[in-house]
């Protein structure tokens, strides 16, 4: 029998999903780029988009848009992320920091910035963000070997234990290192999670990365429904269970620090937007992989643009904003699970 948590959406609406998911990705594109510490009228705006000598021309195809669809790709990689850990543990609170790669990504960043003379240049901080999240992910998955763990839960635990321990971890290393010359708001900052401004280069090899990134989730998707239907049935259809939740698990680890080098840590957006799609279009993960990561860069978009937008000149963390609507979220998934 399926699992109750595969059962399919009890308000479903299959009416153009594509043309609707589509709508909402430029919708919210729109309104991403027309936010700011500066928001402009429509037609203040397309004057200024064609006035060629207009400083704010400028600093909107140059720095706004390029973050804009760099947020769009920091969402996508987290909804991504949240459709396989909530698929390979069949567990509806999975999501794509459970494992730690998002608390590990935070410690090699945390070194870079502290010490400069070590990693100097702007392209550490990147690399160390995502090697702290990939050997985090690879020590959580060795345990759970070591330790013959096949159940998503254990997984779970030993996730939660690791990033714990790293939390603290990164707590001393800023306690430790930190002199005049690093300031702790830096780090801080992007461990209350914030968009990485990049340059058109470097956002085309974000792009490029998250694009391989969706490939390899997608080929995950027909493992998943089978995984769906339990262990014991899909050991009986050919699935080498143990090796495919490993594999799993290491892309979206690969995706999460992906999101996490370019937007820090943004909590939730993994959870909420794959229930939503879920609730909406059902179980199968091809389609749930595809319409959660459109929906869940979507959402992020409008997230960013009011992060910049309530108190100009500052900016509020965008991981805050996403717990104000990740948290009751959690709550209300986890009331449901209790009750069931």
């Amino acid at each position: 029998m399926m699992s109750h948590y595969l059962r399919p959406a009890l308000f479903v609406s299959h009416r153009h999903p594509a043309v609707m998911i589509a709508m909402a990705v430029v919708s919210c594109f729109v309104i991403s780029a027309w936010l700011g510490s500066e928001i402009l009228s429509p037609a203040t705006m397309w004057h200024t988009l064609n006035n060629p000598d207009s400083v704010m021309r400028t600093l909107i195809l140059q720095w706004r848009i390029p973050r804009v669809l760099t947020t769009f790709c920091v969402g996508a990689c987290l909804g991504m992320a949240g459709v396989i850990f909530q698929g390979v543990f069949r567990n509806p609170l999975a999501e794509p920091h459970l494992l730690g790669s998002a608390s590990g990504a935070s410690v090699g960043a945390a070194i870079a910035l502290m010490m400069p003379a070590l990693f100097p240049g702007p392209f550490f901080l990147p690399i160390m963000a995502f090697a702290g999240a990939w050997l985090t992910t690879l020590l959580v998955v060795s345990l759970a070997r070591v330790a013959r763990v096949e159940s998503g839960f254990g997984l779970i635990l030993a996730g939660v234990a690791i990033a714990a321990l790293l939390a603290a971890v990164r707590g001393l290393i800023m306690l430790t290192l930190s002199d005049d010359a690093v300031s702790l708001q830096v780090i801080l900052s992007w461990t209350l999670g914030g968009i990485q401004t990049p340059t058109w280069q470097e956002f085309f090899l974000f792009m490029l990365l998250t694009i391989i990134g969706f490939i390899l989730c997608l080929r995950l998707a027909r493992g998943l429904d089978i995984l769906g239907l339990g262990s014991d049935t899909a050991r009986n259809m050919g699935l080498d269970v143990t090796r495919f939740m490993h594999r799993s698990v290491l892309i979206a680890a690969a995706v999460t620090a992906l999101a996490v080098v370019w937007g820090g840590l943004i909590g939730f957006i993994g959870l909420v937007i794959p229930h939503m799609i879920r609730w909406w279009l059902g179980p199968r993960h091809h389609r749930l992989m595809i319409y959660s990561a459109l929906a869940s860069g979507a959402a992020l978009m409008v997230f960013d643009g009011v992060a910049r937008s309530i108190m100009p000149p500052a900016e509020i963390p965008l991981g805050l904003l996403t717990a104000l609507l990740g948290a009751p979220f959690f709550l209300f998934i986890l009331t449901k699970e209790a009750r069931r």
